[in-house]
């Protein structure tokens, strides 16, 4: 059998289309992810392939500097869509986007939603948080309403990972509010980077529905936990007072027509004959962490 350097075949075109495959596959991968991630980044990376193949590649002359400038390619594309184009394409499907700084008492917890698109409401739930950001405000001055995910910006039904029903604008999960434990004053920075996972756990006297639902074998129930992207809960006290004044504010809301919360965190709160706040079932997951509120 002859043998050379690409291998017993002796053929090099072999190795080659091998190569093809597998960049092939990891580039399928990699369109899949991000379209997942943020909807429009697998279109984006096609659009910066294609400009990258047909316009820049014959003027670059390494293939480190081709690395790079396929990378400053895709990410100045990316930013141009989510912060220019997709907020004008998102409005005849009926969604805004919620601000990336703090406009009207209002941002993210983590920045990270803004610029992977999971900021997307309806424009009735956008005027309800503002309305309620302004009185929390003027209430408790300092406050600040901070979001986490809300939805895509295009196609009711796209599935916003990992949620079960962030899929049409009309959904967004809230920061609670939170004291700092060393000073006991009141404070907007919050005990996880991504807002989730550092949750207010049930006390001994108060219905523990997490431990129920794993118990009956629903064991993503308490996955949030490591989603925090890196947490100091140690530093925070959960403040009762603005969180169950954020809640009925909301509940007051004609827009609002439910919300989630965790069953004792709702007796804890006083809030049991609030009747917009409803389970949200044990195929979800805890909400001790986060408030959930939607619109009709």
């Amino acid at each position: 059998m002859a043998t050379g350097p690409w291998g017993p075949c002796g053929d090099p075109s072999l190795f080659h289309n091998m190569r093809i495959f597998i960049k092939t596959i990891a580039y399928l991968i990699v369109i899949i992810l991000l379209t997942a991630l943020t909807q429009i980044g697998g279109l984006v990376f096609l659009l910066s392939w294609l400009l990258y193949r047909l316009v820049l590649q014959g003027k670059i002359g390494r293939i480190k500097r081709g690395f790079l400038v396929k990378t400053a390619t895709f990410l100045t594309l990316y930013a141009a869509c989510t912060f220019v184009v997709v907020p004008i394409l998102a409005k005849p499907f009926g969604r805004v986007p919620l601000p990336f700084f703090t406009t009207h008492h209002i941002r993210p917890v983590t920045h990270w939603t803004c610029i992977l698109n999971r900021n997307y409401v309806r424009p009735a739930l956008k005027s309800s948080l503002e309305t309620v950001a302004k009185s929390m405000y003027d209430r408790f001055p300092g406050a600040e309403i901070q979001y986490l995910d809300a939805s895509l910006p295009f196609f009711d039904g796209f599935p916003l990972v990992p949620h079960l029903s962030h899929n049409d604008g009309r959904k967004l999960d809230l920061a609670f509010f939170y004291l700092d434990r060393r000073t006991g004053q009141n404070t907007n920075d919050k005990p996880a980077f991504s807002g989730y996972g550092v949750s207010e756990a049930p006390l001994p006297n108060e219905n523990n529905r997490i431990q129920e639902c794993l118990e009956k074998g629903y064991w993503q129930y308490d996955c949030s936990k490591y989603l925090t992207f890196g947490a100091n809960p140690e530093a925070f006290d959960l403040d009762s007072e603005r969180t169950r004044a954020m809640i009925e504010l909301f509940s007051a809301q004609p827009a609002i027509e439910k919300m989630f919360l965790e069953p004792h965190l709702v007796s804890r709160m006083d809030l049991d004959n609030n009747r917009k706040i409803r389970f949200h079932g044990c195929q979800a997951v805890r909400h001790d962490d986060h408030l959930h509120i939607q619109v009709k």
